[in-house]
Formats: structure tokens, C-alpha cells, sequence
């Protein structure tokens, strides 16, 4: 694990990388030393940097790409495995469940070239709709997970991930958080090792999962939890560091790093992984101290553990089951426990920070989407993506959001509910309908459901930061490839009413969402315009405001633009609205809206 090594600032290794790497950073270049030929992943935050970074490695070492989503990701990294190379995949916390089908049934199967999932997970739900741990669906699925606590071990733990894989012939979960994905660090990398492929394993009783196979694997996967568990108990992976028998804590992944800041003279097992535990190393650690604590970020998972293994142990009754970890809040919870003294906290600070609630970019081609959503006063089915601001004041014009793919369902199942009297509506963007959305829209056809979609195709997976998809015409590596045509595919789907309108043209936009609930059956609305950010920043020329026919009505402001703001002195009752040209896209929302004709360039 360790051969080879040399430090960063020396090295001479084909790295795209300079400086300090971040944990998404490392774990690209672990992928990359491991001898990698095939990596895929759907872009999510914390995740998306990972894949972004293999890219930049050459294509003759690995092919890096873009998969519609996280199952077919995972999908294609099997598929890589049964060939005989090595193969990675990458998402955050719920993509696992997306991916969840493939890797229930591939644990049964196991590996022939080494297969690693890297699973970012959002502790403190920074860019997630819920707050899952990871590690629960390692233990469900019967799935070695470890996690490593910096940059380095990000790095070495990955690599040493495709070791464990092909030596009890299972797939293995890297763990990584939000801190951990984007902290840097200083990192010693190593060479890349380039291994031979292994070739098709001619063995359906191993490949093919029917019931007959299927049982005979599984008490195979049983037995390889034991084979694992004291394989990692025994690698340099996992540290035991006994100073003193007074109080032991039980860590890993991040917690670790606050453990050793607040509490650096107490005794500690840092486990390289939560999942399986070696019951022999949890006892000897225990055996040697005579109060033990489980520090852990989101659910007991350790914690419930050592409890069914009948030790006495604390954990949540001192530390949060909710939010991300931080040195204040393992140190609070050492005090809660009498270890630490109380900290005094010299001074305070007198003032209400800002609230500043999110919003929309400005220009963003979503804005006028919602702004004739809530014109139509329907019943709104929102998706994953930016449009999810649309649920908050000033547009607030969804009425519920799910997860990847759902909106249309969702849809499908109020129309079919006869309960709503509002047209409904179910909103998604280009790349979360390539992910999940087109299986629903399919149903909505067959099931013949009165509903309208409204695709939102701004031209890129913006959320993530600008990553291409299938509608995009470029892969990861920005070559040009076959490009989706929504309105081709749509039709081909059995919806007969279809228009695509420019979301920039507010008296279109309006006029054909009109008709399109008019419509009996499923209609779609395609709106077409490019992010404004991403692949590049798309900025025309500024608008003004005529102050002297400016009434200060709102209807500008109603678009919550940030380019928009109050002129000086509107406390003093000039309401007059100023647009900030460093800030204004040239978009021409507002100007279109404008019932006085104030906005003009």
C-alpha cells in the first residue's frame, strides 16, 4: 500500500494536480494508482469532484465518464469487473439508494477485478434532501465499508479498497463526507501500478443470480463478513492508541481528526472501518479501559454494535444523532460526559447576522418559468435541481419535491387521486429527466393521466456545477458525441401535445402553459434555454431603470433576481428599484414584466 511513495511537491507521476489535495482530489488520485481502466459516476454534491478529476488523468490509463445515473454507474463498473479490470464508481448518499438494486445482487456475485464504490455522505444536509448514513446500507447490503479521516487516507484507503475487494471477492465502499470530500491537505502520492487484465470468469453459478445461485452465495457472503472484519482489525489501516485506562474512545472517518484535537491524551481505537467489526479487537481495545465511548457522526451504527456485543458503552446520550460534527461539538459532548472542563467563551457577538435566503441566479431561464407557474396558480410537482428554490419566497411556486425522478410520478398519482382542482404540473430538469424522469412519463402515457410536464432543459447538470449529460452533445472528457433530442424522445414516449418555448420569451412561456393544461392527457412544455453560468458565463448587455417611471409596484422584484435591488434612500419612501449591472445578465425578464415600461438597456 505504502511502495513507491514519494511527496507531493516532488513529484514527477502525470498528475493533473498541484498544492495540497482535497479528499475528492486524493480519492481521484487512489483511483488512478490502483490501476483503474474504468470509472463512472452521476454527478452530486459532495461526490461530483471525484469523477471531474479523474478526467484529467490520461485516457490511455482509464476511460472516466458521465452515466445517466448512479445505478447505471454502478452498472457499468460490474460490468468492467466481469471483464477483468479494475473499476470505480462514485455518488453521493442518495445515489446509493438509486444504485441500491445493483449492488444488493452484485454482493452475492462478488468481484472478478477489484470494484470500489466511493459513497459520499452530508452530514448537517449542506446540498441533500435528507441526511442518510451510508453505513447502514454497507451493513444491509452485506458490503465492506471503511473511511478514511484525511486527505491521506483518502488516498490510501482507496487504494487499498480494490485490495480488500479482490482478496474476499467482494465490492467496497469508501465512505468519504462533505468536510473530508472538500478539506485540503497535504498528501504523499505514489505510482500508478498497471495490472493485467483478468479476463471473462467463465463461472455462471458465481454470475447469473437466480434462486438456485443465489443461495448457495450467500452463506458465502456470511462467511467472508468474519474473513474481512479481522482483515482490517489487523491492517495498519486501523490505529490503537492507549493512553491510560481512564476513558477509551471508539472513532472513525472525520470524528477522529475533532477526537484528537479536543482530547488528545485520551485512549483510542480509531477502526478503519464500521462495518464488519472484528469483536475480538473491539474487546481487547475495551478490555483495557474502563469507561468506553462511541464517537460517531449521524446513526449509532458502532454504538448499536458493541451493545449487541453486550459491552457497556456511551455514545448518543452525549453526541448528536442529527447535523455534521465539528470540534466544538465533540468537545461539548466530552463535557457532557464530565471528561473536559466547561470552556469559557470570552465575549460575545452583539448583532443578527443577515437573512439572506436563497435565490435563483441572476438570469437564471428557470426564473420565468416559475413566475408563470405561479401566474397559472397550479399544483406543482417539483424535482431535484437550482428550480427547487422555486419552493421559497419570492417565486414559492412548488409544492413538493421528493427525490431524482419523482415529480412526474407524484403527478401522475394526484391526477389519479381526483382530488385537485388546480391543473397540475410536474417540473424537472434536462439532466434529472435523463436520470429517473423518463420511466414516469412513460407511466403518465400509459396510465393516461391528465398532468403536464414541464421540462426544464438548461442545457447542463447546473446544480453540480456544469457537468455534461446525454442532452448535451459532449462527454465527460468534452468530446463531441450523439446528442438527446427531447422532443423526439418525448414523442416517441406516446405524448402527442409537445412545444418547446424560450425562457426568455415571458408572452410564450405563459401562452403555451395555458394551452398545455387545456390539453386532455399528458402535455409537455420544453423550455430552452442555456444555464447562465455553465459552461460559461453567457452575460449581455445591462438593463437600467428609468427612476422617474419607476412606481416601485414590485412586480420586478417579484422575480427575486439579485441584480435587482432598492435604490438609496427607500426607507425614507422612495421605493424606487436600481439594477446592479456587474450582477445583470441581460436577460430581459424583468424589462418584459415591467407594467411602466421603466427597464430598458
Amino acid at each position: 500500500m505504502n511502495e513507491a511513495i514519494k511527496v507531493v511537491q516532488d513529484r514527477d507521476l502525470g498528475s493533473p494536480l498541484t498544492g495540497p489535495f482535497t479528499g475528492n482530489e486524493a480519492i481521484a488520485r487512489g483511483v488512478w494508482e490502483a490501476g483503474v481502466k474504468v470509472a463512472a459516476a452521476y454527478p452530486g454534491t459532495p461526490s461530483t469532484e471525484i469523477m471531474e478529476n479523474i478526467s484529467k488523468y490520461p485516457v490511455e490509463d482509464l476511460h472516466a465518464q458521465w452515466s445517466t445515473n448512479e445505478k447505471t454507474a454502478l452498472d457499468v463498473a460490474i460490468g468492467a469487473s466481469f471483464a477483468g479490470v479494475r473499476a470505480f464508481a462514485a455518488m453521493k448518499h442518495v445515489g446509493l439508494n438509486v444504485a441500491a438494486d445493483a449492488l444488493m445482487s452484485f454482493s452475492y456475485i462478488g468481484v472478478n477485478a477489484g470494484l470500489v464504490l466511493v459513497v459520499c455522505d452530508d452530514p448537517g444536509i449542506h446540498s441533500s434532501q435528507n441526511e442518510q448514513d451510508s453505513r447502514v446500507f454497507a451493513s444491509f447490503a452485506h458490503v465492506p465499508v471503511i473511511e478514511p479521516s484525511d486527505g491521506q487516507e483518502a488516498l490510501e484507503f482507496t487504494k487499498y479498497a480494490f485490495e480488500i475487494s479482490e482478496e474476499f471477492d467482494t465490492p467496497v465502499i469508501v465512505r468519504a463526507t462533505t468536510r473530508l470530500s472538500h478539506t485540503r491537505s497535504e498528501v504523499i502520492v505514489g505510482e500508478r501500478v498497471n495490472l493485467p487484465p483478468r479476463g471473462f470468469n467463465e463461472n455462471s453459478a458465481k454470475n447469473v443470480m437466480i434462486p438456485n445461485n443465489a443461495r448457495n452465495r450467500h452463506p458465502k457472503v456470511l462467511e467472508r463478513e468474519t474473513l474481512v472484519a479481522e482483515a482490517l482489525a489487523n491492517s495498519p489501516l486501523t490505529k490503537m492508541e492507549i493512553n491510560g485506562s481512564r476513558v477509551g474512545v471508539i472513532t472513525m472517518g472525520m470524528s477522529y481528526v475533532y477526537v484528537k484535537e479536543v482530547f488528545p491524551e485520551v485512549s483510542v481505537l480509531k477502526l478503519a472501518s464500521s462495518y464488519p467489526l472484528s469483536e475480538r479487537l473491539i474487546r481487547e481495545f475495551c478490555d483495557r479501559v474502563d469507561r468506553v465511548i462511541v464517537v460517531e457522526e449521524l446513526e449509532p451504527v458502532v454504538e448499536n454494535t458493541l451493545k449487541i456485543m453486550g459491552i457497556k458503552v456511551e455514545g448518543k446520550s452525549l453526541f448528536p444523532r442529527t447535523g455534521e460534527f465539528s470540534p466544538e461539538v465533540v468537545r461539548d459532548g466530552f463535557v457532557a460526559a464530565g471528561l473536559l472542563p466547561e470552556k469559557i467563551r470570552k465575549g460575545s457577538f452583539d448583532f443578527a447576522p443577515m437573512v439572506r435566503p436563497p435565490v435563483l441566479c441572476s438570469g437564471c431561464p428557470h426564473t420565468s418559468c416559475f413566475m408563470a407557474l405561479r401566474a397559472l396558480d397550479s399544483r406543482v410537482a417539483g424535482d431535484i435541481g437550482c428550480y427547487t428554490l422555486s419552493v421559497v419566497e419570492p417565486l414559492k411556486s412548488m409544492d413538493t419535491c421528493v427525490s431524482m425522478g419523482s415529480s412526474i410520478a407524484n403527478a401522475v398519482g394526484m391526477a389519479k387521486a381526483g382530488t385537485e382542482t388546480k391543473p397540475i404540473i410536474a417540473t424537472i430538469g434536462d439532466s434529472t429527466f435523463l436520470h429517473s424522469g423518463i420511466p414516469p412519463l412513460i407511466d403518465a402515457v400509459y396510465n393516461q393521466a391528465n398532468i403536464t410536464v414541464f421540462l426544464l432543459d438548461n442545457h447542463i447538470t447546473a446544480m453540480t456545477g456544469g457537468q455534461d449529460h446525454p442532452g448535451t452533445g459532449k462527454t465527460l472528457r468534452g468530446e463531441e458525441t450523439a446528442r438527446v433530442d427531447f422532443t423526439k424522445l418525448i414523442k416517441a414516449l406516446g405524448v402527442e401535445w409537445v412545444e418547446t418555448v424560450d425562457s426568455y420569451d415571458m408572452a410564450s412561456m405563459y401562452q403555451s402553459l395555458r394551452e398545455a393544461v387545456e390539453f386532455k392527457g399528458v402535455s409537455v412544455v420544453i423550455s430552452d434555454r442555456p444555464c447562465v453560468l455553465d459552461p460559461q458565463k453567457i452575460k449581455g448587455q445591462p438593463f437600467t431603470v428609468d427612476q422617474d417611471k419607476c412606481v416601485a409596484c414590485q412586480s420586478c422584484m417579484n422575480l427575486g433576481c439579485p441584480a435587482l435591488t432598492w435604490s438609496d434612500g427607500w426607507h425614507e419612501g422612495r421605493h424606487k428599484v436600481e439594477i446592479n449591472p456587474e450582477s445583470c445578465m441581460g436577460c430581459s425578464i424583468c424589462a418584459q414584466i415591467c407594467p411602466t415600461d421603466s427597464i430598458a438597456v
